[in-house]
């Protein structure tokens, strides 16, 4: 199991235009906020010190996917108006409505009237994230097809990292407990019911002091001239345990 501590309770929050409550841990940049739809476009108070770089959001009474938020959408340009869905393999989508066409804001962020996103009388849910020096880091790095990939700087020995291809392919999974030793294999996908696998020369990465770096050549994680998001976590087991 993977573990943030994300405070200690509940509190509510009114910054956004609907009352939500949150559980939220600012100084280590992470928060779970909680409300009731209305269908309609809306703000809501994330409880977090600056504004969320990556949001996993789930409709919790009805049958929709998983949306995420990442700062680098569409590469920076109009993020808040593309997704991508953690529950799925699909690239980067745009028009679905989710975040109302708004990027997150150092106090709310915006969802649209779509069900998936604020759906009328439903429970919704949210993980907010921002990078946090030393422990978290929200980002994107361009492949390049080679044994030696490209180094990714986080500014620590990641423990953990989440990465997706912007383009179709599934969401890979790794850490420093599965894979003790470098090169990290041993992979679990998102989006996919497969067990773990070894993946051997296909995809792998070495954790290293200050980031860590793509060791195989496979197109989900390093294609030449494509580029993926992710999101590392630093081994610190007082807040994060693995």
């Amino acid at each position: 199991a993977w573990n943030w501590d994300m405070g200690s309770s509940n509190a509510s929050n009114t910054n956004g235009s609907i009352q939500s409550t949150v559980r939220a841990n600012p100084t280590y940049g992470q928060s779970i906020v909680s409300w009731t739809g209305t269908g309609a476009n809306a703000t809501v108070g994330h409880g977090l010190s600056s504004a969320p770089e990556l949001i996993l959001l789930k409709n919790r009474d009805e049958t929709q996917n998983w949306c995420v938020f990442h700062k680098d959408l569409n590469d920076g340009t109009n993020a808040g108006q593309y997704n991508l869905y953690l529950n799925l393999g699909a690239g980067e989508a745009s028009g679905e409505g989710f975040w109302n066409n708004t990027i997150p804001a150092s106090d709310v962020f915006s969802v649209g009237s779509v069900t998936g996103a604020n759906g009328n009388a439903d429970k919704m849910i949210a993980y907010c994230f921002h990078s946090v020096s030393g422990y978290s880091s929200i980002g994107s790095y361009t492949g390049n097809a080679n044994a030696t990939g490209p180094s990714v700087t986080t500014g620590f020995k990641p423990a953990f990292v989440l990465l997706k291809k912007t383009t179709s392919a599934n969401w890979f999974i790794f850490d420093n407990t599965r894979s003790p030793t470098n090169p990290a294999d041993k992979v679990l996908q998102a989006d996919s019911a497969r067990s773990e696998g070894d993946n051997g020369t296909s995809h792998k990465i070495d954790f290293n002091a200050n980031g860590f770096q793509l060791k195989a050549s496979g197109g989900d994680t390093n294609a030449n001239n494509v580029k993926y998001r992710y999101i590392a976590f630093a081994d610190k087991r007082e807040y994060a345990y693995w």
